[in-house]
């Protein structure tokens, strides 16, 4: 029977508004007091069943719920015969339930999208070379699986063949659409948007990205903040308070009309549900652009940041070293871009690879008797000419003399940060490369917003060189900047910062900067849905994307906000309706359950536009 009833809240509700209804039209219209009686009793005691249900079941576990409130004063309006009191009561605090269930599932309408992109089948290859369609959790690691223009892809993969484009927007936040081809990596619960590919299962089931996805944030709706623990200890206390008040008013009175009041005006339900509704907002709507939040307690901490430090490479700069200054000393421009892109594709150094990227297409030559000079750099034969590409130390070993001009180039490039790439044939320098990392698009306007938020210090710490580190704080304008830092060094230095006082984030690539992302108060992962980014930091950017951060930072302050006003919403209306029952002559039952009931929907609503929320762009 229990069961029966609070399976049925909303039929039965929907029973209550009907009998109401012909209550009132049997007295209004045709004068007919006992039916207007017999339906305000049935209404009542229909209402009041699946609420003293939920009463007694709080009780068992020694818990004074809003419900045992309205289930008293009901029972206090039957005692003195207020059947219209005792029936609207029940009937808004249901239909109330109700409203307040329609609109808490919108708040979470962003998690609800992530689970159904879950991909719940797949084409797998049989032994026989054919393709079957399997269930999802049938797929295990190495098998081979086809996805057609239109489907999900089921697992995190590689693709052995085929091409086409995937909406990588249940990962990334990322609405365009990415090409794929033979060695791509692509991940469950994307969309293959057009071509065919062949896809080699690499992580499966609940360890793919877009598991783990739902799974950190479905772990962070649950959390609860510091807040909602005082709150929830504020309603264990408040409840009883507010039943012995009732007593006390209704002795000293002798009212009980006015006893029955208080416990229905005094029910802090808009307390007890305005905090969670903001953070399981807020965390909606980072889900859905990219930027996942670790739970309640991250929302308090980066609110109140003061410092954001960063690492430098594959954080404010790209991590992929480009060739940023080149300086020719001969007129054989054509054959020296030759000879280099010869000798350099025989290197898997970072700085190899960025040369043959930027001289491009071009005739090789076949390089003999390669000697590679740990730490300066490679020595080889070309077309009859030796060849030598390196750093300064390779140079003087080689015996190639530089003038004062190249010297002073050198200096130069140095300055603005470079790595530098010289080469030489048969003795003579032909040319200097500059190459660098390069920042980030878009990092300065970034940072921008970032201060304009209120974080006092911006700090980068680096395992480069002191120099290179200096012109990127010089050209993004942070406040401070250390280069040659160690991990241990890193940490060091955010023990220090939080020891005097401040809230410190730390913004890194997830894999080497781990200790400092663990340590720090907030630790913030660049990362494209790897294992590391997700596990170690409290918040991860999808998809290595810096202009999330401070949409991340703008809707944690936005949703600490919002609960502060859900608070003093909540209070306010409890506040305003104790003293209308003592100061006035106006207030009832019905009108304050009525006004309750609004309070409620009102933080709720309140709460939602949080998952409209766009950090607006500076003029």
């Amino acid at each position: 029977m229990q069961r029966l009833l609070l399976t049925n809240k909303n039929k039965i509700t929907l029973i209550s508004a009907i009998l109401i209804v012909i209550a009132f039209v049997s007295r209004l219209a045709f004068g007919l007091d006992i039916i207007f009686n017999i339906g305000l009793i049935i209404a009542s005691v229909l209402g009041v069943a699946p609420i003293a249900i939920q009463a007694f079941q709080a009780l068992r576990v020694k818990v004074v719920s809003i419900d045992l409130l309205v289930t008293i004063a009901v029972a206090g309006a039957f005692i003195i015969k207020n059947y219209e009191e005792a029936a609207i009561v029940t009937f808004l605090f249901l239909f109330g339930a109700y409203l307040e269930q329609r609109t808490l599932n919108k708040t979470r309408s962003a998690i609800k999208e992530l689970t159904e992109m879950a991909p719940e089948s797949a084409l797998k290859q049989l032994d026989s070379g054919e393709y079957e369609e399997v269930d999802v959790d049938e797929v295990d690691i190495g098998d081979i699986l086809l996805v057609k223009t239109g489907a999900k892809v089921p697992v995190d993969g590689t693709v052995i063949s085929g091409e086409g484009h995937i909406n990588e927007a249940s990962i990334t936040g990322e609405p365009v659409p990415v090409s794929k081809g033979k060695d791509s990596q692509v991940y469950a619960g994307t969309i293959l948007e057009n071509g065919t590919i062949q896809v080699r299962a690499d992580r499966v089931g609940e360890d793919t990205t877009f598991g783990k996805i739902i799974e950190l944030v479905e772990e962070a709706q649950d959390s609860k903040s510091e807040a909602e623990r005082f709150i929830d200890r504020f309603a264990k206390y408040y409840t009883p308070l507010v039943l012995l008040l009732s007593f006390i008013v209704g002795l000293i009175s002798k009212d009980v009309e006015l006893a029955i009041t208080i416990l229905v005006l005094g029910c802090p339900g808009a307390l007890v549900i305005g905090v969670p509704v903001s953070n399981v907002a807020g965390i909606g709507n980072g889900a859905r652009k990219g930027v996942l939040l670790k739970g309640s307690e991250v929302i308090n901490d980066f609110s109140k940041l003061d410092v954001l430090v960063f690492d430098k490479t594959g954080t404010l700069t790209v991590g992929n070293p480009k060739v940023a200054d080149v300086n020719y000393y001969t007129e054989k421009t054509k054959e020296t871009q030759a000879y280099l892109s010869s000798i350099e594709r025989e290197s898997d150094h970072p700085l190899a690879k960025a040369i043959v990227e930027y001289i491009g297409d071009v005739d090789p030559y076949e390089v003999e008797n390669t000697n590679v000079v740990k730490g300066g750099g490679i020595v080889a034969d070309i077309n009859g000419s030796r060849v030598s590409v390196g750093n300064l130390a390779l140079m003087e070993s080689e015996g190639i003399s530089l003038s004062q001009e190249v010297l002073s180039d050198v200096k130069a490039f140095e300055k603005r940060g470079n790595s530098i790439v010289l080469t030489a044939v048969d003795g003579e320098l032909r040319t200097l490369i500059g190459i660098r990392d390069q920042i980030r698009p878009g990092v300065k306007q970034d940072l921008e917003r970032i201060k304009r938020l209120g974080v006092k210090e911006l700090i980068v710490l680096s395992g480069d060189n002191q120099g290179t580190v200096d012109l990127v704080a010089s050209e993004l304008g942070l406040t401070k900047a250390h280069g040659n830092m160690l991990p241990e060094d890193k940490s060091a230095y955010i023990e220090r910062l939080q020891a005097q006082g401040k809230i410190v984030a730390f913004v890194g690539d997830g894999v080497n900067d781990s200790p400092s992302l663990a340590l720090a108060n907030i630790g913030i992962a660049m990362g494209s849905g790897t294992d590391v980014a997700i596990e170690t930091s409290d918040v991860v950017l999808m998809n290595s994307d810096f202009s999330r951060l401070p949409h991340a930072l703008g809707l944690t302050k936005a949703t600490a906000k919002n609960m502060r006003q859900n608070i003093v919403i909540a209070v306010g209306v409890v506040l305003v309706l104790l003293a209308a029952v003592f100061f006035s002559e106006w207030m009832n039952m019905s009108i304050g359950m009525l006004v309750h009931e609004a309070s409620i929907l009102l933080v709720i609503l309140n709460g939602m536009r949080l998952l409209r929320f766009r950090l607006r762009k500076s003029r």
